[in-house]
């Protein structure tokens, strides 16, 4: 019989929590970035655009409920970067890395499309088993 320590041990070990550790640490660093660079310099380049650099203090009344939307501005500016720069600096990375993986894992094709029939048959057939058409040799 197992421990209780022994148990946490091993789940504690267990390769899915030492990378949700790492992926939340490194979230984490990487949302601090990415808010850093909205504040340093997407702001202030909004502020030279727009000429008011904090949208925060935007906001309207009506029938004494206020409506601030411009926090909601600030964060929607704030998503959309964070949204691009994962986009543009993990994702389209990942994506070619996965692509090019992909390109040099795939090996000789076998089979070919039938021109006229468009079935899958054997790279070296002369004639299609499905349509019995003559094909081209490759």
């Amino acid at each position: 019989m197992r421990s209780w320590a022994t148990e946490f041990k091993q789940f504690l070990l267990r390769g899915n929590v030492i990378d949700l550790a790492v992926a939340i640490v490194i979230g984490t660093a990487f949302a601090a970035l990415v808010q850093a660079a909205v504040a340093d310099l997407l702001t202030p380049l909004v502020a030279a655009i727009f000429g008011q650099p904090d949208f925060s203090a935007l906001a309207f009344t009506v029938n004494g409920s206020t409506f601030r939307y411009g926090h909601f501005l600030n964060v929607l500016i704030a998503f959309v970067t964070i949204a691009l720069v994962v986009f543009f600096f993990v994702v389209k990375p990942i994506n070619r890395l996965m692509e090019l993986s992909r390109r040099r894992e795939s090996p000789d094709p076998t089979t070919r499309k039938c021109p006229e029939c468009v079935s899958e048959i054997p790279i070296d057939a002369r004639r299609c088993p499905f349509c019995t058409s003559e094909v081209a040799p490759v």
